[in-house]
């Protein structure tokens, strides 16, 4: 089928992007800049990409007529005080475009409203639901609360709050309930809806297995990432104090902040699971929800393994593009230096680690590897599993192999030191033999930030040294090597 996605480069769309292509569908992308937009190289014989502006009304000539579908993913929360008439417009506006295509199907993602007193977002949200139903077409709007996943506003949000804030004087809207859902799931209830006559015409809610209070998702967090929190509950603090509270501790813009306190007052429990059973999906739970949010790496919202999904598709998709490192609430160190021999760089990083060393600051990866073998950790004793060759699993001092393709040019490693949080180490050539070299942290606790900042002194001679001596590796220091499988 085509369909149209708008969001595309939105949270929720470039995951679910991969979702439909991967079915075999051709996907219309629709975005505002398509220098922001950059999908898997391996579907782009699934993909098309156009440019309009919901605001603007003739931009919107660009949507193809034989559409089949199209996926509404996009709201204006956080970009103007005036929100609420800028999503009105837009949903006006791509109503009509719409009049004149095949499309059958629209469906809306939206938020739950089921209380007769409701936020200005949630009204806003509603509003763009009654305007999207008036169209010549069957509309299907699945309502959500809170989404579980790394990136999502929402999450980083509460990710913020716990790994910040040991001690919490909260306001008492901490107390309202929601029953948040793993955007596993999400993507599960988008996809399936898809030309379904069973969910036309209809709005559903979708939501996880469990009901909490906000202070209890924030707790469970705690816990979910071995942190000790206590929250106390202040009565006296308004939604503007409270808006100020999130826009200080977390990464959050204070427009965005304000609409989501305000929403946050709401409660969000859905009125009934009947799309559970119309698709026959059985939503996970809050904690198995964020231990899926904290895997060591991103599929991109891929919810079979990357090889089943390869083996089964008549498409030659790259497995290397379905592994993100996680970036959302992370640390990054990202250098780049544009290598004078390919070949030569890549077997000079595939002889990384061991005998070999790490090309910079040696003393210091020793150093490093003593503090963590009198830490209980592994150390450098393990060296490299093998010699000669780097395999998915191998291990590699202190670090781990997650991925290793020498003739794509790209090595991810997964540190098992002992650290307050997580880190990752990667190596990727592009084609014009630029090499990029990324160090990735993702902080647990205060811990975790103070770690960062403490090393930080150290990476420019570690990193800048090591990425110099391999994109500076000659070609006659070394015998041609084979392609290695993955």
């Amino acid at each position: 089928m085509k369909i149209l996605l708008t969001g595309a480069t939105g949270y929720i769309g470039k995951r679910l992007l991969v979702v439909l292509a991967e079915a075999g569908h051709h996907v219309v992308c629709s975005v505002r800049d398509p220098k922001r937009f950059t999908p898997p190289k391996s579907l782009s014989a699934n993909i098309e990409v156009i440019q309009n502006d919901l605001l603007d009304k003739a931009s919107l000539s660009t949507i193809p007529k034989d559409i089949d579908a199209a996926y509404y993913l996009v709201h204006s929360m956080s970009s103007s005080d005036n929100y609420a008439e800028l999503e009105q417009k837009s949903a006006i506006n791509f109503r009509e475009a719409l009049r004149d295509t095949a499309v059958q199907q629209v469906i809306y993602l939206s938020g739950i409203v089921n209380e007769s007193a409701l936020s200005k977002h949630l009204a806003s949200r509603k509003k763009v639901e009654d305007e999207l139903g008036k169209g010549n077409y069957h509309l299907t709007t699945l309502r959500a609360g809170i989404i579980i996943g790394s990136g999502s506003a929402s999450f980083e949000i509460i990710r913020d709050l716990v790994e910040k804030l040991p001690i919490m004087i909260a306001p008492k809207w901490l107390l309202t309930r929601c029953q948040p859902i793993g955007i596993s799931d999400v993507l599960l209830f988008l996809s399936k809806t898809l030309m379904n006559p069973k969910t036309y015409d209809q709005d559903f809610d979708i939501g996880g297995s469990d009901i909490l209070t906000y202070k209890e998702m924030l707790l469970q967090f705690g816990e979910a990432r071995n942190l000790n929190r206590t929250i106390w509950i202040a009565p006296v603090m308004t939604p503007r104090l409270s808006s100020y509270w999130l826009y200080f501790v977390t990464s959050t813009s204070y427009k965005l902040a304000s609409a989501l306190v305000n929403s946050m007052k709401v409660e969000v429990v859905c009125r009934n699971d009947a799309i559970n059973k119309i698709l026959d999906i059985q939503p996970i739970g809050y904690k198995e929800a964020l231990s899926k949010a904290f895997a060591k790496v991103e599929s991109n919202g891929i919810v079979s393994s990357w090889k089943d999904a390869l083996s089964s598709s008549s498409r030659r998709m790259n497995i290397s593009d379905y592994i993100e490192v996680p970036s959302y609430g992370c640390f990054v160190d990202k250098r780049q230096e544009t290598c004078d021999n390919r070949t030569a760089s890549i077997q000079k990083i595939w002889e990384i680690g061991g005998k070999n060393g790490w090309y910079a600051g040696n003393w210091l990866w020793r150093l490093r590897g003593y503090l963590d073998k009198l830490a209980g950790g592994v150390g450098l004793r393990r060296g490299r599993t093998n010699e000669d060759t780097l395999t998915a699993g191998d291990a590699l001092d202190f670090w781990r192999v997650l991925y290793a393709n020498k003739e794509e040019g790209r090595l991810l490693l997964f540190a098992e030191m002992k650290l307050p949080g997580e880190a990752w180490l990667e190596f990727r050539m592009n084609d014009k033999n630029t090499l990029t070299q990324t160090a990735t942290f993702r902080p647990k606790g205060l811990l975790g930030r103070l770690y960062w900042y403490a090393v930080l002194p150290f990476h420019g001679l570690i990193f800048s040294g090591m990425l110099h001596k391999i994109a500076t590796a000659k070609r006659n220091t070394f015998t041609q090597v084979a392609k290695e499988p993955v």
